[in-house]
């Protein structure tokens, strides 16, 4: 057998996957919260004013991250919930039901820091603008995962019916990335790429991109944690649990 694939497999060991989360969650935060600082400070103190925007503009530097982050999350979640379906992997269905409540949370910050951004440029603090729309509508779907697995006792069942939604409203990441081609929108167009040409300015990018990538390392170190928890919870009364609980008791 491979031995990344071996490796995988392994890790689908709720002990060994445990051990794993202990051991690289802080590590992840932790250069989550170095990113963020430096990106934040080089946001807030080195970027000049935009020309048209302003000071006002500094705000994508929360609002765009969160927003690629809101589906990037839901994304991972329905793979996530497809591999657990398909091959009946429990680690996949936690890893899926831990990424709903940290996907849901960019996405609020996403809708807040577009509604504070819009006002100065709109004169309003809210339009039923298609990307605004579609991205509420995101926000209810993963309220609507986190409520389906809150609500069914049977944590197997649970996982399955939330990551069946996941699934079904994976079809709406198009629809949010491609609304402001497809529609008349208030909502800029696209003015930062991955790749070929940006057309905000050079100096703009470097704590963009160090925001985004401090936005990926929280979630893996968060992600991490909570799926951490859920395993810890169904695993409640195993061997290993007992003896991690007896080893972490002060001597």
């Amino acid at each position: 057998m491979n031995r990344l694939v071996r490796w995988f497999h392994q890790l689908g060991s709720p002990p060994v996957f445990d051990r794993f989360a202990a051991r690289w969650a802080p590590w992840c935060l932790a250069a989550g919260a170095v990113l963020a600082g430096f990106g934040l400070w080089q946001a807030l103190f080195v970027v000049p004013a935009d020309y048209q925007q302003g000071d006002s503009f500094r705000i994508l530097y929360i609002h765009v991250p969160s927003a690629w982050m809101s589906l990037f999350v839901f994304g991972l979640m329905a793979l996530y919930a497809a591999i657990a379906m398909i091959w009946r992997i429990k680690l996949c269905e936690i890893l899926a039901m831990a990424c709903a409540p940290i996907g849901a949370a960019f996405t609020l910050i996403t809708l807040l820091t577009g509604s504070i951004w819009g006002k100065p440029m709109w004169g309003a603090w809210w339009d039923w603008d298609p990307r605004l729309t579609t991205e509420l509508i995101l926000l209810f779907l993963y309220l609507g995962v986190i409520g389906l697995y809150q609500v069914i006792d049977d944590h197997r069942n649970a996982a399955r019916a939330a990551g069946l939604l996941a699934i079904v409203g994976v079809a709406l990441l198009p629809v949010i990335r491609y609304s402001v081609v497809w529609w008349n929108s208030l909502h800029q167009g696209q003015s930062i790429r991955l790749l070929g040409e940006s057309s905000i300015d050079a100096s703009m990018l470097l704590p963009l991109w160090l925001m985004v990538a401090a936005t990926k390392f929280w979630f893996a170190g968060s992600l991490l944690l909570r799926a951490r928890a859920d395993n810890l919870r169904r695993e409640a009364g195993k061997d290993w649990v007992a003896r991690l609980g007896e080893a972490e008791k002060p001597a």
